[in-house]
């Protein structure tokens, strides 16, 4: 995997190249180089290496340093905030929460089963089928596609994922603003979450989970819209009934609806 280290305006895989911003470019901070030495783990445990790309050579120095000397950073400390992407009202990702967004017909599925399931459990398809997915629009390879991912909860991405999986294509800013459909939100606090036994960190998504997640066990509060209501009424779990809420998408566009669903998030807290 290419590594392109600059000052971008935030971070994403795409089509084998990480785009790493920086939350104070160019200064990198421990928590950043300790992304990268997982990173580094995650792609050497798969039989990958990571190639660093960088103009600013005392940043390429610096990361070429730390993947020398692991242990120093491999502890680092996750800030309250990262603010690699200051795109939303809280102009940073926060940590306490990560989500996981299903479309309606998915979550659909997850209620009946109780649980979260990685891509291959969930579709009965191989690793190998679902990289040739037309879905797959960001080149992810095979071993993704056995976990569960999550993001930070604030974040809008789970949604605009959504966008894109009903449209079948990359969603325009009138999917996103004024025929924009939410889909379910789950959440789980990050420490809770940190603790699962098949828990992984890639140094790209916030948590990763192999196989499955028993919601039961693990979920903090699931978010439904208001619109979907009667759908889900009589297939949620008993176990986590008052873990589910439905809230009205009366937003302008999906940024607003983000930021009400965090923020009611934090009110039940």
């Amino acid at each position: 995997m290419k590594v392109n280290i600059a000052n971008h305006d935030g971070t994403i895989q795409w089509d084998g190249v990480y785009y790493f911003a920086l939350s104070n470019y160019p200064d990198i901070s421990e928590w950043e180089l300790r992304k990268l030495i997982y990173l580094d783990d995650y792609e050497k445990h798969y039989g990958r290496s990571i190639q660093i790309q960088c103009e600013n050579d005392e940043i390429l120095s610096i990361v070429k340093q730390a993947l020398t000397l692991p242990e120093k950073y491999r502890n680092a400390i996750v800030p309250d905030k990262i603010t690699e992407c200051t795109a939303c009202k809280y102009k940073g990702c926060l940590t306490t929460f990560v989500s996981h967004t299903a479309t309606i017909e998915n979550a659909k599925s997850i209620m009946r089963s109780g649980k979260l399931l990685s891509a291959v459990r969930a579709f009965n398809k191989t690793a190998i089928a679902l990289v040739h997915d037309k879905r797959n629009a960001a080149g992810d390879t095979a071993d993704y596609f056995d976990y569960v991912m999550f993001a930070w909860g604030n974040c809008q991405a789970g949604d605009r994922l959504v966008m894109e999986r009903m449209l079948e294509r990359m969603p325009e800013e009138q999917d996103l603003s004024a025929n924009f459909k939410p889909g379910v939100r789950f959440y789980f606090r990050y420490n809770d979450l940190i603790k699962h036994p098949d828990f992984i960190y890639d140094g790209y998504h916030s948590v990763k989970i192999r196989d499955e997640v028993i919601l039961s066990d693990w979920l903090f509060a699931c978010i439904i819209p208001e619109n979907n209501k009667m759908e889900f009424e009589n297939i949620v779990p008993d176990s986590i009934k008052n873990k589910v809420f439905y809230l009205k998408n009366d937003c302008k566009d999906i940024w607003d609806w983000s930021e009400k669903v965090y923020d009611y998030i934090l009110s039940i807290s």
